[in-house]
């Protein structure tokens, strides 16, 4: 890397770690970033590590089929993580889900546990209302993030570099009237959640539909709960109820995790 070169590596150090797993991992982390496939110049131009190095951890991982090797010789993530993803998931939802029955008992709308995967939103847990019309999210469902209330809520978290490489990567597609559709429209909506703690999405998604999210502080990895339902229902009344619950539930699964619950 040149003298003149801004860009930070991709792997991280951490203090007392293994070397050679913060390397695997950091090319996990490139590839990921990369939408999930990327040529091995590019993961050579990202990590600054020797290519003989690179070879070498890359083989492992396809040996541990946690990375596949595309025919163009590139490199994409391998189905080994799905299992590992899949458990992750599940152990995350199973950790919040006591909290957002809890939030649809007090509010009686349906509740929500999502984080990221890759440049988009995955759902991996989900307490559903007992109203007839109601929202419903398939656990393992995907969508973007500039235009759902738990994906605002993560990228509220992340620094602007960040948050312009994932919707760059993912797009802004605005499937309805009140969607945002630039990164500057975005980041002005950012710096107002920062603000409040909260998120909104204003029948972003999609029409005659509220939803408030909120990040889970000090997660592992970026974590947010939701409250949705119907505009009729998921009003200023409902907010000024919900909000508190949101929090105090953020709170509690937070320190669930510290504890390793």
């Amino acid at each position: 890397m040149t003298s003149n070169d801004t860009k930070a590596p991709a792997i991280r150090q951490t203090k007392g770690g293994v070397q050679s797993v913060e390397r695997a991992f950091g090319l996990l982390e490139c590839i990921a970033n990369s939408s999930g496939s990327a040529t091995l110049s590019h993961i050579a131009a990202e990590v600054s590590l020797p290519l003989p190095t690179i070879h070498r951890l890359l083989n492992t991982l396809v040996n541990l089929g946690v990375v596949r090797q595309l025919p163009n010789r590139g490199y994409a993530l391998g189905p080994g993580l799905i299992r590992l993803g899949n458990l992750a998931g599940a152990q995350l939802g199973a950790i919040a889900r006591p909290y957002l029955r809890t939030l649809v008992d007090e509010l009686g709308e349906s509740a929500n546990v999502a984080t990221i995967d890759g440049d988009m939103v995955v759902y991996v847990d989900q307490v559903a209302s007992q109203h007839q019309m109601r929202m419903f999210t398939e656990v393992g469902r995907r969508a973007h993030m500039h235009d759902t209330g738990v994906g605002k809520a993560m990228l509220a978290g992340l620094d602007s570099e960040q948050v312009r490489h994932i919707v760059t990567t993912a797009g802004m597609p605005t499937p309805t009237q009140y969607s945002i559709g630039t990164v500057d429209d975005l980041e002005t909506e950012l710096e107002r959640i920062r603000d409040r703690g909260y998120s909104i999405d204003e029948q972003e998604q999609e029409l005659g539909v509220r939803c408030f999210a909120m990040s889970i502080p000090e997660a592992p990895a970026p974590l947010a709960i939701s409250v949705s339902g119907p505009i009729s229902r998921v009003d200023k009344a409902f907010s000024d109820r919900a909000i508190p619950l949101l929090r105090s539930a953020a709170e509690a699964i937070s320190d669930d995790m510290r504890r390793g619950a």
